[in-house]
């Protein structure tokens, strides 16, 4: 029975492989990867041979802005940060033996602007004190929630820098939630 299930894989992987075909020979052999949290992009190559391999990368306007010979290789994997470029689409080429690749990817400037987010209760019935170290000016929103995921306060901050506030919530039972919200749409949860 055993045999029977691993011929049957077999088979199948086959049937998928053979339905799919290969890869556009455009993008086969690079891949572009953005690394979550920066403006950092890895690029990475494997080609058929050992050569000379040139990288370049294009703006929006078809302009050069970056370019990079290198030889002896038949792949890497190299990271490239955009920080101070303008957001906007990018055009990775990679030219050598077998002919040009390309990849296109989306730059957005990373901001942390209030990753730091923190919030404690303090001594005191019902007080909290929000602190967000910000990397300049922002707006954030501040919701709290009580216990029965109710939105009990809503407000809107333009936080320049360090930021902190003491909420007080009264006339609330049980566990309560703030969430903080920055311009790009991260969102820090703290639950009591």
């Amino acid at each position: 029975m055993k045999t029977k299930s691993l011929f049957i894989a077999a088979v199948a992987m086959v049937v998928a492989l053979s339905a799919f075909g290969e890869e556009p020979s455009n993008s086969k052999g690079l891949a572009v990867v953005p690394v979550k949290g920066s403006e950092v992009f890895k690029v990475i190559y494997k080609g058929e041979n050992t050569g000379k391999i040139k990288l370049n990368i294009y703006n929006e306007q078809a302009q050069l802005v970056f370019s990079e010979s290198i030889s002896g290789l038949d792949g890497f994997i190299r990271p490239l940060n955009f920080n101070g470029l303008a957001a906007g689409q990018y055009t990775f080429e990679i030219i050598d033996a077998t002919g040009k690749k390309t990849e296109k990817v989306d730059y957005k400037p990373f901001t942390a602007k209030a990753s730091n987010v923190h919030v404690t209760k303090l001594s005191g019935e019902g007080k909290f004190l929000l602190a967000i170290a910000a990397s300049g000016k922002e707006t954030v929103n501040v919701k709290i929630y009580d216990a029965a995921n109710t939105l009990v306060h809503s407000e809107s901050k333009s936080v320049d820098g360090a930021y902190a506030q003491i909420y007080t919530v009264k006339n609330v039972k049980g566990a309560l939630t703030f969430e903080v919200t920055d311009a790009n749409g991260t969102t820090k949860t703290v639950r009591f």
